[in-house]
């Protein structure tokens, strides 16, 4: 992804922006790679949720295993995303005005509107979670939301991409993604989900999945939109909200239809 850099810098500085991961210093040197690796970080990231959440539901129940994988990811990502998403909803949410809301964003405290979106976008991922793992090929769909989370925070780096005033992180990453690498790894990953799906249940499967998977970018886009309209931009708060949104769509839709097959 640029001359003189090596070949491992740029997924090194998305697992170490990403993850809890230690990584060598020498290969975190710049923020350049954190957007287009992040759908990689996002499938080991699925993989090790999807792992966690089918172990918690072969040893507790369904519902233990969705919290499980939960757990594991706030806990590898160091939560940074659902903190993004609460502060985006305090950003977000009250009728105030763009610099008030930018300010409310760069506070550590998460106010009512942050708390309670938080709130109800972790039970909707436990509900969902927990009747996909209720299935033999339910840990498909984790797996997959954990990746287009990624996916759509990967959107916020491509040219043109309005940054919010103040955002550090949203001008560093700015521009770093091109629109062919972008649908390069949505087809990857929608063509991997889409064949597993298939050979698990059947097409109809994979059909449902990969709707899931638009759906999911969809709204994440809708995040998006509103969080440049009313600060100018995206933030990194606003990344982590548009990773969130991506994944409960994804995880809801793929619930709703678990029976498809």
């Amino acid at each position: 992804m640029g001359g003189g850099r090596r070949p491992w810098a740029g997924p090194l500085e998305s697992v170490a922006l990403l993850t809890v991961v230690r990584v060598p210093a020498a290969g975190t040197t710049s923020t350049r790679g954190v957007l287009p690796w992040a759908p990689l970080v996002g499938l080991a990231l699925g993989g090790v949720a999807a792992g966690v959440g089918v172990l918690g539901a072969h040893l507790v129940s369904p519902l233990a295993g969705a919290v499980a994988a939960l757990a594991a990811l706030a806990t590898l990502t160091r939560a940074l995303h659902l903190d993004g998403l609460a502060d985006t909803a305090d950003g977000l949410g009250p009728l105030r005005g763009r610099e008030r809301a930018l300010q409310v964003m760069h506070q550590g405290d998460v106010g009512p509107f942050g708390v309670v979106t938080l709130v109800l976008t972790l039970l909707l991922q436990a509900a969902a979670g927990a009747a996909l793992l209720a299935r033999d090929d339910g840990w498909l769909a984790l797996w997959t939301a954990v990746v287009v989370a990624r996916l759509a925070m990967a959107r916020a780096g491509l040219p043109g991409t309005a940054t919010a005033e103040g955002s550090s992180l949203g001008r560093a990453v700015a521009g770093t993604v091109s629109w062919p690498w972008l649908a390069g790894w949505v087809l990857i990953c929608a063509a991997l989900a889409a064949a597993a799906a298939w050979l698990l249940t059947g097409p109809s499967a994979a059909a449902v999945l990969v709707g899931a998977v638009a759906a999911g970018l969809l709204v994440a886009e809708a995040v998006r939109a509103r969080a440049s309209a009313r600060l100018g931009g995206v933030t990194g708060d606003v990344m982590g909200a548009m990773g969130e949104a991506a994944a409960t769509v994804v995880l809801l839709v793929a619930a709703a239809f678990a029976g498809i097959g």
